[in-house]
């Protein structure tokens, strides 16, 4: 049931995408290890580096209301198919997401989920920072 009502929420998010350029609007529902969700859209612009991705918008919400600790993400759009977060989106999630859960769906409406392992098999984290200066 929980899947479920975040892909909900970020079809609901979804609704609110602001993307006259590339047509391709996407909804993004976020649940913290607290249990509160956080919704985003992905936002374009003419200058295209200041558009904004659904997930990040969500986490970027989340953070800035004191969240730090990312348990699952549904991630929607509207080409109706599973629809990855991008490399960005991926370095920014794997600084709040050390495992959990990734919910998609696919053009038949069925849930696709994914684990954190799946999606980040080699991501480049502060583990990475603290390696490199025990090293230097």
């Amino acid at each position: 049931m929980i899947m479920e009502n975040l892909l909900k929420q970020a079809k609901k998010a979804m609704e609110n995408s602001y993307a006259p350029y590339s047509n391709f609007k996407v909804g993004c529902a976020v649940k913290m290890k607290s249990g509160k969700v956080y919704t985003g859209c992905n936002i374009e612009n003419s200058s295209f580096g200041a558009t904004n991705c659904a997930e990040r918008t969500a986490i970027f919400k989340a953070i800035s209301e004191g969240a730090k600790e990312i348990d699952q993400i549904a991630i929607v759009s509207s080409g109706n198919m599973v629809t990855y977060p991008c490399g960005i989106c991926r370095q920014v999630i794997s600084e709040f997401m050390k495992d959990g859960t990734f919910i998609f769906e696919d053009n038949k409406g069925n849930i696709v989920t994914r684990t954190y392992e799946e999606i980040f098999p080699y991501s480049f984290t502060k583990n990475d920072l603290e390696k490199a200066r025990e090293n230097n």
